[in-house]
């Protein structure tokens, strides 16, 4: 199990002042609670030298038993946390490990989205706040696999390029989802693991109010699923929302989301 130094224990304590009993409780130090074999290698792969702590206050919610390994639904829920600077959110087993990072800027720090996953594995996200320390939570999905290695269904129609990058979008502006926004963008999401198909997929993709403020980024890797839906709360209510991205072919989009 991972070795804690003694700057962490410091940090721990800290924190552990700060939240209930319950959730004081729940602070590890004492290993991954996922019990990965590979923990160890997505510590040093993304956190590097940086304090660590297994945090309760980072949700990420997914089904226990993903059916359909193409299309897995993760929502990452760090409002729990202040201060929050970055999210980065990777799978243990995957072929490809890093699923995306993201940014919240003056958004609230969640996001829900879906991702394929080649087999069983704990789902993680990461998140650092402005002292650099990084808070980790997660959750195992158990599935079938094969979600990395086989072909976009959209691909099969003969004319799918005309549909490339076209963007659907809500906002809600009232009732217990209001200030969520949703966003769908037609894209293969090819992870290159399909033989004679190299990789193609979104790359950047940001939210911005209509003065220019951006709300939150987004860098996007193979592992998210084809066609993806990104819902966040952008923490306003009642504006047009900006989205533009790109990919990884240099195909651009923008869309305006209106309340």
């Amino acid at each position: 199990m991972a070795q804690i130094n003694y700057p962490l224990s410091v940090a721990a304590l800290a924190l552990a002042a700060l939240m209930s009993p319950a959730d004081a409780a729940a602070l590890r130090e004492q290993g991954d609670p996922l019990a990965s074999a590979r923990w160890e290698d997505m510590r040093r792969s993304f956190l590097a030298d940086a304090p660590v702590l297994f945090d309760p206050r980072i949700k990420v919610i997914a089904p226990s038993t993903a059916e359909n390994p193409m299309q897995v639904p993760v929502t990452v829920d760090a409002t729990g946390l202040p201060g929050v600077v970055e999210v980065v959110v990777f799978a243990d087993f995957n072929p490809i490990v890093e699923v995306l990072r993201f940014y919240p800027d003056s958004a609230a720090a969640l996001l829900g989205f879906r991702v394929k996953l080649q087999q069983s594995t704990p789902v993680r996200a990461a998140a650092r706040t402005a002292d650099g320390v990084w808070h980790v939570g997660g959750t195992w999905v158990n599935t079938v696999g094969g979600g990395c290695t086989a072909p976009a269904a959209g691909k099969a129609a003969p004319d799918w390029q005309a549909s490339l990058n076209q963007v659907s979008g809500r906002q809600w502006s009232e009732g217990p989802n209001a200030s969520r926004l949703r966003l769908r963008i037609v894209h293969p999401m090819d992870t290159g693991l399909v033989a004679g198909t190299p990789a193609f997929h979104l790359e950047e993709i940001e939210f911005r109010d209509e003065a220019g403020r951006r709300l939150m980024r987004l860098r996007t890797f193979e592992p998210v699923a084809e066609n993806p839906v990104f819902t966040l709360q952008p923490g306003i209510v009642g504006q047009t929302v900006i989205s533009a991205g790109r990919d990884n072919n240099g195909n651009r989009f923008e869309a305006r989301i209106a309340p």
